[in-house]
């Protein structure tokens, strides 16, 4: 018995379902069936499916002897279903890959539930994808099942088929079928939901659900659309046969009522003669089904009493009333943007007549940052080193507090923006200023980057597209050409670069100044940072740092930071700084979330020791001379789709595992902080670090500040310098070896 059913009924769909079919085929999971079902298709869907039935024993083709809609060919499908679980497929939709897998984990993480739901992405015609608007309902926080009287906020998803897991033993049971018509899925969800005696959800999208320019059933002009009427009638008449399930009716009668006037307002789908007796109907079924309980807000308060009134007429007038207002409320708002656009162009243009300031410096990061990395610690030497500088931060409000007192913040667009653009001297930035900025004669721009690349950047990334997404190169190219100086860590981050942005800048081969403070910082202020983080005295702490996958939709974790605790023992604490999608996270005493933390310095000099993958902190971190442990499992996946420089296993900081398994015997045979780790981090460190002594935002600042050229600061050997090296004590009492 497989554990997937994945039914996929297939009419007029015969240019998508070769997509469609092959998502399925193609998943990680190999544990499923597949019935495609031929609803008598006039194009060659039957062929379609016939082709993969013989290539392919998991597949089944089912063909209709007449055309009977989605409803019963799902029907038809369920009877040949064998699996644990059913999925529906529409025949122009897609899984993702690895959908059913991810399914499958959260099924058996969450004791197989009657009812799985997920998440799904539109994706138009034009290749751009959407996800659902809604998808925070879905965050696997609480119980991992409940009712649906625990989160009735699930009805607020979209009522359809295709983004749930069914278990079939349940659905049977229940006796559970698809009516014919228009809006057969309303008479399945509803009932499956409200009878469901465990439900979980799953934060992931499964689905594309695909918007096609034309064809879709539900945007075809036909009296069909009364179907509606109908399949509510069978909800309510499902609810009157369970009483238990009275409490249900007014939020389902609420539901109803929208529903109608959902359709009622679009006009590609009522023909024209048949509006005011879809309206009649409307006023019918609410007359029948009225139940009091459900509040609403004051516009559908006064939709839904229109609608059981029948005041047809009153209903159009307010519609048109409020389409009105609403157009002419944009073109209000679209006139006080074009004016204030107007004028904010004119008071550039002037600023750029008017004298450079020779002591203002704008700083900035990733366009609109808070106060960190490269840009923060050159403005911060530059004001002790540059006497009468005037410095300015650019950061959304959001990041103000980040900002020194004694630097100005400027909020992206402002007028007080465009003047410091159009007359400072100095512009600092570690991404992009805004692309009509204007570089006048004598400005300079430094542009700092962002750490070492490990990963693939700037035009390396042509032809990637995973990675490169919307990139706009010309723009980038644009960029480049502005840049005065561009900082470098050491020579591979200058051979990288210079080709992936290519122009006639001048590279300071200086190193980071960023990491400045881990040669600066002493004991003392390890153990202030750890006591803001809420480290616990005592504990060891390991700083969880992983990036963004770029060739997955939705960032899933990888590592089980759970049972990484579990395995480590109660001395050790997590810094948790993994990208999410927004789902919460863990709630556990010793994993701390950092992911909102401004500053990974900081975060880095709080830690004894650091998890990561690819990420450009790695190279930092050896300043501080303390563990690094790499995490593999995807390295395949991620070189396909965004492609390093040279091969991290062969040249690692630090002990690498290619699986969590392996991880976790690292940490339980302590290999982490062994004699091998300590001479990978070294000879790292000697390779990546020649210039990281603590001087680096000084040699930055005398040479672009105050054009010194000769007398810049010696690089210190590296046998001279000093890490911020905390006093950890382990459980028995000695000190934690730095190896």
């Amino acid at each position: 018995m497989p554990r997937f059913s994945v039914i996929v009924p297939a009419f007029r769909v015969q240019a998508y379902l070769h997509a469609c079919l092959d998502s399925v085929l193609s998943q990680s999971c190999k544990d499923f069936e597949v019935v495609v079902v031929d609803d008598c298709s006039p194009d060659t869907c039957g062929p379609i499916a016939d082709e993969y039935a013989r290539r392919d024993p998991r597949v089944t083709a089912l063909h209709l002897p007449r055309n009977a809609g989605l409803g019963p060919a799902r029907n038809a499908g369920m009877e040949r279903a064998t699996g644990d679980y059913l999925i529906f497929l529409d025949g122009d939709d897609t899984l993702l890959p690895d959908a059913l897998q991810t399914i499958a984990d959260r099924l058996g993480t969450t004791g197989d539930p009657d009812v799985l739901m997920y998440d799904y992405t539109r994706t138009y015609w034009s290749g751009r994808s959407v996800r659902n608007v809604l998808a925070d309902r879905l965050a696997e926080h609480g119980p991992a099942s409940f009712r649906l009287a625990d989160r009735p906020e699930l009805l607020q998803l979209l009522m359809v088929v295709w983004n749930k897991a069914y278990r079939r033993a349940f659905v049977e049971a229940e006796g559970f079928t698809f009516p014919p018509g228009y809006y057969e899925d309303t008479p399945w969800t509803y009932p499956v939901l409200m009878s469901a005696g465990s439900i979980a959800v799953l934060d992931a999208v499964c689905v594309s659900y695909r918007q096609r320019r034309r064809g879709n059933i539900l945007s075809t002009t036909s009296e069909k659309h009364f179907d509606i009427f109908d399949q509510y009638d069978r909800v309510f008449a499902f609810l009157d046969a369970r009483p238990e399930l009275a409490l249900w009716r007014p939020v389902l009668f609420r539901r109803m009522v929208d529903h109608f006037c959902a359709v009622y307002a679009s006009r590609d789908r009522l023909p024209h003669l048949s509006r005011a007796a879809f309206f009649r109907r409307a006023t019918a079924s609410c007359r029948r089904h009225a139940t009091p309980g459900a509040p609403a807000g004051r516009r559908a308060r006064l939709r839904h009493g229109l609608v059981r009134l029948g005041a047809r007429r009153t209903y159009r007038a307010l519609a048109a009333s409020r389409r009105i207002g609403d157009g002419l409320r944009r073109s209000t708002a679209g006139l006080r943007r074009a004016v204030r656009g107007a004028a904010l162009r004119a008071h550039y243009r002037l600023q750029r007549q008017l004298p450079l300031r020779a002591r203002d410096a704008v700083f900035a990061t990733g366009g609109d940052g808070p106060y960190a990395g490269e840009p923060a610690a050159i403005e911060a030497k530059a004001r002790e080193l540059v006497p009468g500088l005037r410095t300015a931060w650019i950061c959304r409000p959001l990041h103000a507090p980040t900002v020194p007192p004694a630097t100005r913040t400027l909020a992206p667009g402002s007028f007080a923006y465009w003047s410091a653009l159009a007359r400072s001297t100095y512009l600092v930035n570690d991404g992009a200023f805004d692309p009509r900025l204007v570089k006048r004669r004598g400005q300079l721009l430094l542009q700092t980057h962002r750490g070492t690349p490990l990963r693939t950047v700037g035009t390396d990334l042509l032809d990637r597209p995973a990675a490169a997404r919307s990139t706009d190169f010309e723009q980038l190219l644009r960029d480049v050409d502005r840049w005065d100086f561009a900082l470098s860590a050491n020579p591979h981050s200058t051979l990288v670069r210079e080709r992936a942005y290519p122009s006639g800048y001048t590279t300071l081969e200086y190193g980071s100044p960023r990491n400045d403070v881990h040669h600066r910082a002493g004991p003392a202020d390890v153990a202030r940072l750890r006591e803001t983080l809420a480290v616990p005295a005592g504990a060891t702490a390991l700083l969880y740092a992983p990036v963004h996958r770029d060739y997955r939709r939705v960032q899933r974790p990888g590592l089980d930071l759970e049972r990484l605790i579990r395995v480590l023992g109660p001395q050790f604490v997590i810094l948790d700084r993994a990208p999410g999608s927004g789902r919460p996270r863990t709630a556990h005493p010793r994993i701390i979330d950092v992911t909102g933390h401004p500053c990974p310095e900081t975060l880095a000099l709080a830690s004894d020791a650091l998890i990561t993958d690819y990420a450009s902190l790695m190279f930092d971190y050896v300043n501080l001379d303390r563990p690094v442990v790499l995490h593999l499992e995807d390295i395949e996946a991620y070189e396909a789709a965004r492609g390093t420089y040279f091969d991290i296993t062969a040249f690692p900081p630090g002990v690498v595992a290619r699986g969590q398994d392996e991880l976790f015997d690292i940490f339980a045979t302590d290999h982490w902080r062994g004699s091998r780790s300590a001479e990978l981090r070294a000879a790292f460190r000697a390779r990546f670090c020649p210039y990281d002594d603590g001087n680096a935002a000084e040699r930055v600042v005398r040479r672009v500040f105050l054009g010194e050229t000769d007398g810049l600061p010696l690089p210190v050997p590296p046998s001279a310098r000093r890490g911020a090296l905390p006093a950890q004590q382990d459980p028995a009492g000695t000190q934690v070896p730095r190896g």
